[in-house]
């Protein structure tokens, strides 16, 4: 295989996987924002006794996300990268360097993202256990008067879908980028 058909087929394995990592970590941050913005307002128009929400399970989690959108801006970025790379004018294309750079920061970013999102988890999930820990022994046919903070609602397990969904979006970002890093390595 010549350097230029080499080239060019590192270029379009860069748009190719660059264009496939933007949308799905587009979508499932856009679905785990979506749940999570109704889960906290829901909390705080008072549709829902206290949920992990309030703590530091979703402070965590948005912090996941604000390292998603990063992580997707970056998966843009290779898409840039592959067309530089297709360019006749050798002097605009980035230097093999340059990309192993951004490709570099890429898998930095998601998995800084992804442990954030997972300690977020570990709080969430952690509160929700408490919660279904602590409730009564009820027999059947008895009603007795329960605290709603105390009880699991699904509001709880709309914050865990959130959760989950920023971390599937992190290791999309991780797939991507330690496929081009290789890809770019090989040449």
């Amino acid at each position: 295989m010549s350097d230029s058909s080499l080239l060019r087929a590192i270029a379009q394995t860069f748009r190719l996987t660059g264009w496939i990592s933007f949308w799905a970590q587009l979508v499932l941050s856009i679905v785990a924002g979506g749940i999570l913005l109704f889960a906290i307002t829901s909390q705080k128009t008072g549709s829902g006794g206290s949920n992990p929400g309030t703590g530091i399970g979703v402070l965590l989690t948005v912090g996941g996300l604000i390292t998603l959108v990063v992580s997707i801006y970056l998966a843009f970025r290779y898409t840039r990268i592959g067309r530089q790379l297709e360019s006749s004018n050798p002097s605009n294309r980035p230097r093999k360097v340059e990309t192993l750079q951004a490709l570099r920061f890429g898998l930095t970013i998601n998995l800084a993202g992804m442990f954030l999102t997972l300690l977020g988890a570990e709080a969430i999930v952690g509160t929700l256990l408490s919660k279904s820990l602590t409730l009564p022994q009820i027999g059947t046919g008895v009603y007795t008067q329960l605290d709603p903070s105390r009880v699991i609602q699904s509001i709880d397990i709309f914050v865990v879908q959130a959760n989950t969904n920023t971390v599937l979006a992190h290791f999309a970002g991780l797939v991507a980028s330690i496929w081009l890093l290789n890809r770019a390595t090989k040449s």
